[in-house]
């Protein structure tokens, strides 16, 4: 009878981290002792970890540059189409591991780093998380970048260098406390500044008319002065290039014109320009119409497409000198994807490029720009959608507003010549906004000067053609698409979840860390005891180091095996983090009733920013640690039921909680989250979800089954007929015994005992302007998650459904068609290629090209 392979011995077996050869990590030991001493000027005596982490990225990054180079060079050889990612956000997280992971370095940096007397862990510890985004956008277009790199796309990332990326979360005495992100204090290892490429990017100013065109005169000029990052795809010796801008002023700033003789003051006031690219906004989900906002949009924009077009004109590798001169190929050349509006200005900036500076004909440049642009949209809630004051536009960017304002005028002829009379739908479909405060509504300018506009899941996809932009839908039907977001499965499985990495690996090969679909075979295991058990095993393993870690950074004592319901995410009332709040509260009070009652363990961890400016988030996280402080602290309840504040949520901290997740709450208000991705970690992670029928989660249930999931509450028709009728919170409150009981406590101070009415802001909320009506579906949602308690008890039930979510972590590949590949780069590859039927792989990386 063969015993079981131990740990150990399976993972000598079988690895997907990549193989260790002795020379190998010589090599890489020779490597880091050459940096410690020549980069670092460092010895063993003096050295710090934070030394030991920079001579391991600079070793890790040395392996990447003959590549880097080599993939430049190929791209310049076979002159591809190549696709720019234009986007103000990229959440990219920490590089050291994923990088290791890409080159098939990570067995033999561990194995070169042991044998050196230190620590890997401790080391990738150390690296700060470059927090270049707020949420999901940022991450999407992180994911993006792995992704196409995989698939060996020529494909480039552009956005800003924020010298400041989204704030360090403190909860002091439950509140959120922002302290600034300074992530770049220690240097950054994986970035290589290019001065070389520095171009300069003009704001206000005034437009001339002449005989000889149209000029932009009497300009302030900023300089942007690109840092590129590499981004390696998965053991295909790929490199693409993040291009991220950062703000400088010229030499001659404020010293030309005034301030002649006031030299100091002129040098201090560089500081103005170079504002620019200091500090990411921090709003996910919000608008917030500030000129340093419109200036941080236009300088990306402006830069980048000088970059695209001197790259377009380029001839061969190293040459400078322009060949191509014209523009009749660049759709063919050139892709350009904007995420969401930030980068929306690109579009006049192209006009103005091509109309002003080229003199190419108006309809010609308006052919070649609608077909170079598609346009993502990534949210519904009016509050965010970007509505800039023409005033403003004005005194920034006075000949963008001229072409804008040209742009909606043949615009507007071409839909009076469709709709004769139809003042009302002229009105709905124009550019600007009239009335009160003149506003230039940037989705219909990205929809207007794009060739493919693309929701971000099939349900926001539909909601974007049939309510938000109909109007539109209805005049270009083609032009509407789904192309459902996805994941990288690299950090987000292979990287943060090693063990469960192996266990699918030793099943079905290594293969589907590059093809998703292939975790489809896992079906077959569902009835396996040895996997179940496998599966299960590497689950509690992780519960247990993520449990340490928690009382470590919390000094709270968690119980390993009670259920880890996780829900981590950006505060906001869409997301109805209060919803879960209300259920701890019920949880407790059925507790406290009955504490001899059978009660499924619960560690309830919660985690996620507000922006600064939003003061009911900031009142939902003081809540939930309030809850926190009464619940943690009762002997009843005991270790029955804890709950965590997650401080500081962020890619790093997602990497430790997810694989550590038993149950994923995604429970906004069916028709609010576009798509969301933090759902498609958590199960591919083998974790199970609680859901309503929102943005991916729908698409996740067709895939798995929806007896796989606990789904529950309203569906978008629901909540539709319900805004119809009106919401009427009370209602709900005077049925319901436990959910008053759980508001009267709110309400009463019970869990602010100093200060009663804390919360009265929360409760009135609640019952007089909750947009994403709580109470109505509180009910479902914790009948739910009895049924989810009720399952938990049952691990064997449980893991065998966790078993079948893993193995519809993708959705099933599309008929053959010309070419397909994944999610939006259908859109700019193959404009006029057949569509698959909307049903797309997943994970970004997801995974394949059909030739």
């Amino acid at each position: 009878m063969s015993l079981p392979l131990s740990d150990q011995e399976r993972r000598k077996q079988i690895s997907i981290r990549g193989i260790v050869g002795a020379e190998n990590v010589a090599e890489l030991k020779r490597g880091f002792n050459r940096h410690l001493h020549f980069t670092l000027v460092k010895d063993r005596n003096v050295a710090t970890p934070r030394d030991y982490f920079f001579a391991l990225a600079h070793t890790v990054r040395d392996h990447l540059v003959g590549r880097w180079i080599r993939t430049q060079q190929h791209y310049y050889e076979r002159d591809p189409k190549r696709i720019y990612y234009l986007s103000l956000e990229f959440y990219m997280g920490r590089t050291l591991q994923n990088t290791m992971i890409n080159l098939g370095l990570q067995n033999a940096c561990d194995e070169a780093v042991y044998q050196l007397g230190l620590d890997i862990e401790e080391l990738e510890e150390i690296e700060e998380d470059a927090g270049l985004g707020n949420g999901g956008l940022g991450r999407l277009a992180a994911c993006f970048l792995d992704s196409m790199a995989t698939l060996g796309l020529a494909a480039y990332g552009y956005g800003i260098r924020y010298e400041y990326g989204i704030f360090n979360q403190k909860i002091r005495n439950g509140w959120q406390v922002e302290e600034a992100d300074d992530w770049l204090r220690h240097g950054n290892p994986w970035e290589k500044a290019r001065p070389e490429y520095m171009i300069p990017v003009h704001f206000y100013g005034r437009v001339e008319h002449t005989a000889g065109g149209t000029k932009w005169v009497d300009t302030q000029v900023v300089l942007a002065l690109p840092y590129d990052t590499p981004v390696p795809g998965y053991m295909n010796n790929t490199v693409n290039t993040m291009r991220l801008w950062s703000a400088r002023a010229p030499n001659d700033f404020n010293l030309r014109d005034f301030n002649v003789g006031d030299y100091i003051q002129a040098v201090l006031d560089r500081n103005l320009a170079e504002n620019i690219s200091r500090v990411l906004y921090p709003n996910d989900n919000f608008f917030e119409g500030k000129e340093l906002r419109l200036k941080q949009e236009y300088f990306v924009v402006a830069a980048t497409l000088h970059d695209i077009i001197r790259r377009f004109k380029a001839s061969k590798f190293g040459s400078t000198e322009s060949v191509r001169t014209v523009f009749d190929s660049f759709p063919d050349q050139v892709a350009i994807q904007l995420n969401d509006t930030h980068p929306a200005m690109a579009i006049p900036e192209l006009m103005r490029v091509f109309v002003d500076i080229e003199k190419l004909p108006w309809n010609k440049a308006w052919d070649i720009t609608k077909r170079t642009f598609a346009y993502t949209n990534h949210t519904v809630l009016p509050e965010a959608l970007e509505r800039w004051p023409v005033d403003l536009v004005e005194k920034l960017l006075p000949r963008h507003l001229e072409i804008i304002y040209e742009i909606n005028q043949r615009h507007l002829d071409h839909i009076a010549s469709l709709f004769p009379n139809d003042v009302d739908r002229l009105r709905r479909m124009s550019l600007i906004e009239e009335g009160g405060t003149k506003r230039i509504n940037m989705a219909h300018l990205c929809i207007v000067g794009s060739h493919a506009v693309n929701g971000v899941a099939k349900i926001h996809s539909e909601i974007v053609k049939s309510e938000v932009f109909r109007d539109f839908a209805e005049l270009e039907p083609d032009k509407f698409q789904n192309k459902t977001n996805g994941i990288t499965p690299r950090r987000w499985l292979l990287l943060c979840n090693p063990g469960l990495a192996e266990v699918i690996a030793e099943k079905i090969g290594e293969d589907y860390v590059r093809d998703l679909s292939q975790l489809a075979k896992l079906h077959e295991f569902v009835d396996d005891d040895l996997f179940i058990r496998e599966v299960a095993k590497v689950k509690q393993e992780n519960k247990v180091k993520f449990a340490l870690y928690l009382e470590k950074e919390y000094e709270v004592k968690i119980n390993p095996s009670s259920m880890f319901d996780v829900h981590v995410k950006r505060i906001h009332e869409y997301k109805r983090q209060l919803m879960n709040c209300l259920h701890i509260i019920t949880m407790y009070n059925r507790i406290k009733r009955d504490p001899v009652k059978l009660f499924v363990p619960r560690t309830v961890i919660i985690g996620g920013k507000a922006a600064p400016g939003y003061h009911m988030a900031k009142m939902i996280i003081k809540l939930i640690n309030a809850v926190a402080q009464v619940v943690n602290n009762d002997p009843v309840v005991g270790s029955k039921l804890k709950v965590i504040f997650l401080e500081n949520y962020r890619v790093s901290l997602a990497e430790k909680v997810i694989p550590a997740t038993d149950l994923s709450e995604q429970i906004s208000t069916a028709g609010t989250e576009a798509s969301g991705t933090g759902n498609m970690k958590f199960m591919l992670n083998g974790a199970l979800t609680i859901g309503t029928m929102d943005g991916a989660n729908v698409e996740m249930a067709e895939e798995a089954g929806e007896e796989n999931l606990f789904i529950f509450g309203m569906r978008v028709e629901d909540v539709a007929e319900l805004d119809k009728d009106g919401y009427n919170a009370q209602q709900y409150y005077d049925r319901l015994p436990e959910l008053k009981q759980a508001v009267d406590q709110i309400q009463s101070g019970f869990f602010s005992s100093d200060e009663p009415d804390l919360f009265r802001d929360v409760v009135d909320m609640l019952f007089h302007h909750d947009r994403f009506k709580v109470f109505a579906d509180y009910e479902a949602y914790v009948k739910c998650q009895e049924k989810v308690s009720e399952l938990y008890l049952n691990s064997k039930a449980w893991t065998k459904m966790v078993i079948r979510n893993i193995a519809a972590a993708v959705h099933p590949r599309p008929a053959p068609g010309p070419c397909l590949t994944p999610l939006s780069l259908q859109l700019y590859l193959h404009p006029q290629a057949p569509r698959s039927n909307g049903r797309t792989s997943m994970g970004l990386s997801v995974y394949y090209i059909q030739q």
